[in-house]
């Protein structure tokens, strides 16, 4: 079962693809958002389609927006993959590095990446993203901590290197938050049918390989990463974490930043592809 939203921006439908056949799901939500999840919107709409209660979608031709609506937050997890770390120059952390994107920035996942004005060191990083369900507080146990999550997605956190590293004053976000730079989708897929821990990731440049990797490189697991975030914030339900990016990005220094005209493509298994043209940004 495959949530996604299609329609132009600010105006997308939700819907579900399900064996080869796509629903509409506006007899059951206007959207898919943190109400949605928290009132357990996927099992209803597993429900519906058993019954045979939802009509058809006409999806065709049509944008595919973020699989969720603006969620109140974006957590971000930095050097989560061991190899990324290294590429970097940093040992793995003792503590998971935690920033935050602004909502804001989430944009459908074959959407234009506009390349802020000044930006000279924009990256791209093929990330799983978790949306939550509910809300975990103060967590102890890994065990517990996938009944929290309501899906996966493929998320794109594309970073702009000057800004996060050198004029940043210490903090990321500067680097993290420009207008496109979160494509998202370009399907949510339920928890259930998931595995988050052995998941291939791959990302292309102009069609030239740049990351292929699993999350099993992941130095913190999506379980211990809901129960570390636990005790520092309220995660609610429809917010989005993107658990960090493997190897094989700009910032290593073996490949050259993007610029106006580029075209990324990424995908994770499961989890579809998205692609996205590079573009300056016109007034």
């Amino acid at each position: 079962m495959e949530l996604f939203r299609y329609g132009p921006p600010g105006a997308e439908r939700p819907a579900v693809r399900h064996d080869g056949r796509e629903h509409d799901l506006t007899p059951l939500t206007p959207d898919l958002d943190g109400a949605f999840f928290a009132a357990d919107g996927i099992e209803r709409v597993a429900a519906a389609l058993a019954a045979g209660e939802l009509p058809e979608a006409d999806t065709a031709g049509q944008r595919i927006g973020s699989p969720i609506a603006r969620p109140a937050a974006v957590v971000c997890i930095g050097m989560n993959y061991a190899a990324h770390a290294a590429e970097s120059g940093a040992a793995p952390p003792e503590y998971p590095v935690v920033f935050l994107k602004h909502p804001g920035c989430v944009v459908g996942p074959d959407d234009e990446v506009i390349l802020p004005p000044g930006s000279v060191k924009t990256d791209w990083e093929v990330e799983l993203a978790v949306v939550m369900k509910r809300t975990p507080r103060y967590l102890s146990d890994p065990a517990e901590a996938l009944d929290y999550v309501a899906g996966y997605a493929l998320s794109n956190d594309v970073s702009e290197r000057r800004f996060q590293l050198e004029v940043s004053g210490g903090q990321w976000s500067k680097g993290k938050c420009a207008e496109t730079f979160n494509p998202l989708g370009p399907v949510l897929r339920p928890a259930a049918e998931i595995r988050p821990d052995r998941l291939r990731l791959r990302s292309w440049v102009n069609g030239e390989p740049r990351q292929d990797s699993s999350t099993a490189d992941m130095v913190f697991s999506v379980p211990e990463l809901i129960v570390h975030l636990s005790h520092h914030m309220l995660l609610l339900p429809g917010d989005v974490i993107n658990t960090g990016t493997p190897e094989g990005v700009a910032l290593s220094g073996r490949f050259p930043y993007l610029k106006a005209g580029d075209v990324v493509s990424m995908e994770i298994d499961g989890l579809g592809r998205q692609e996205q043209k590079v573009v300056d940004y016109q007034p």
